[in-house]
């Protein structure tokens, strides 16, 4: 097989992100709930609110709970990773591409272990399709042989295809509730996997 360029997400596609979250979530909705706040209404607040924060602030532990960070580090590596990825790194160019504030996310990426699998380390504070035509020209990347693997719809397999990239699409149990979207059409191809595992079968 001819070498590729993997562009890998780490959040929810390497590691576990939006299960901590979610579990918060959960909690704060049953604090909250015996006070009259229902929960849809209590979710659809706190959407707007976080919305708002993310514009402000940006992205980061620190902008959601000071108290989710002892349990959201070490990243919680998800099953078949650190294997798939050596197998992976020993047959194409591969490039790690996350999105945060970049001294937690470059710390996260220590902490995990990974990063001895990648070529390069990219950190965004955002994914668009701007972003990833920036990144295709700064890594010199080949489009037609080039994928990006990722877990979210909205901010990464609907952005990478649509900037000409192939994408390989490993659903999350615990996709976050903002990136929940449908897979759109792009120019690349699109590939769906049940784990990231499977990427094994393709690549």
């Amino acid at each position: 097989m001819r070498r590729l360029t993997l562009l890998v997400n780490a959040d929810n596609t390497l590691w576990e992100s939006n299960v901590f979250f979610e579990h918060t979530l959960e909690r704060f909705f049953l604090l909250v709930e015996p006070f009259g706040y229902a929960r849809a209404y209590a979710r659809h607040i706190l959407n707007e609110t976080e919305r708002h924060n993310i514009q402000q602030h940006g992205y980061g532990v620190r902008s959601f709970a000071r108290s989710l960070e002892q349990s959201y580090m070490p990243p919680r590596v998800l099953d078949g990773v650190p294997e798939t990825l050596a197998y992976l790194s020993s047959r194409h160019r591969m490039i790690l591409f996350t999105k945060g504030e970049p001294a937690e996310e470059a710390a996260k990426v220590e902490r995990s272990g990974l990063q001895g699998f990648f070529d390069s380390i990219e950190i965004v504070t955002d994914k668009s399709i701007r972003v990833y035509r920036d990144l295709i020209d700064k890594h010199h990347v080949v489009k037609s042989h080039a994928w990006l693997v990722g877990s979210s719809a909205l901010e990464e397999i609907n952005p990478a295809l649509q900037a000409g990239l192939n994408a390989a699409f490993v659903p999350h149990s615990a996709t976050w509730n903002k990136e929940a979207s449908e897979l759109q059409s792009g120019t690349g191809k699109l590939l769906i996997v049940s784990s990231f595992r499977g990427l094994r079968n393709h690549f």
